[in-house]
């Protein structure tokens, strides 16, 4: 698992000062950012409501989650809503703090441009 201050580490033992080395890989994935960005507002969603919200399919969702719930960044609960399967994922605390972490190092590469 990876901790949430992983990206700030991976940039600091880069020896950069841009705040581009703070950014967190596991998030510079389009896909995995909109999921995290999708859960961030939300205590826990349906699987079917991130993917069509996200506009992807379930197997491109379901390899992203895995990689984010592997990092620790996404918690996944399955159980069932009468006979049928389901499905909640959720972002976990240090899922929140790396995304607001990647969050701030884009709005500090974006400088000026970002508040305007």
């Amino acid at each position: 698992m990876t901790d949430a201050a992983g990206g700030a580490a991976r940039g600091a033992a880069a020896g950069g000062s841009h705040p581009r080395h703070a950014l967190d890989p596991l998030l510079n994935a389009p896909v995995r950012l909109s999921v995290v960005a999708a859960l961030a507002p939300l205590g826990k969603a349906e699987f079917g409501f991130v993917r069509d919200l996200v506009e992807v399919t379930d197997s491109v969702l379901s390899k992203q989650v895995a990689a984010l719930e592997e990092a620790g960044y996404v918690v996944v609960h399955k159980g069932r809503v009468g006979r049928r399967p389901r499905t909640w994922l959720q972002l976990a605390p240090e899922g929140l703090a790396a995304y607001r972490h990647h969050l701030a190092a884009l709005r500090a590469i974006a400088g000026d441009w970002a508040s305007g």
